[in-house]
């Protein structure tokens, strides 16, 4: 693990998104909360907040972090067909929370394939990435759109 003791605690925030694309008739069934295993969007919702609390035991060399605050948003988006993800994860430390919430997002999303699978196992996740973050000794950063190569 890289040595941040020397480093001091500043307040630190990240947010990730996602989305899983997946067939009109999936999609109608989470819509009118008709998937057998029960509900999607809350579950998947828990599932993220959960990984983001584990990311250090998932993710190799990650620090373990106190987080101040884990925000999942999972939006139906008929336009997709799917879900849209994002999560917003905040904490005071000496690192930062970007691997949180890309971890939250990815867990919420295989959360929801595993509830709809039944119904669509053409899902897709797609477009996981961080979309901005502040503090830190490198400052804050935003995407500025969706196929940005540095994002």
């Amino acid at each position: 693990m890289v040595d941040v003791g020397e480093k001091p605690v500043t307040e630190r925030s990240a947010r990730a998104e996602g989305a899983v694309r997946m067939s009109k008739e999936a999609f109608e069934q989470v819509r009118q909360n008709a998937i057998a295993k029960g509900d999607v969007l809350g579950t998947a919702r828990i599932a993220g907040i959960q990984g983001a609390k584990r990311t250090a035991e998932l993710i190799p060399l990650c620090h373990p972090l106190p987080l101040d605050q884990v925000d999942l948003e999972l939006t139906l988006d008929p336009g997709l067909p799917g879900i849209r993800i994002s999560a917003t994860v905040r904490t005071q430390a000496r690192t930062g929370v970007e691997m949180e919430a890309l971890t939250a997002v990815a867990v919420s999303s295989l959360t929801v394939y595993d509830m709809v699978k039944s119904a669509d196992r053409t899902m897709r996740i797609e477009a996981i990435r961080l979309t901005h973050k502040t503090g830190g000794r490198s400052g804050d950063f935003r995407a500025d759109g969706p196929d940005q190569e540095n994002a």
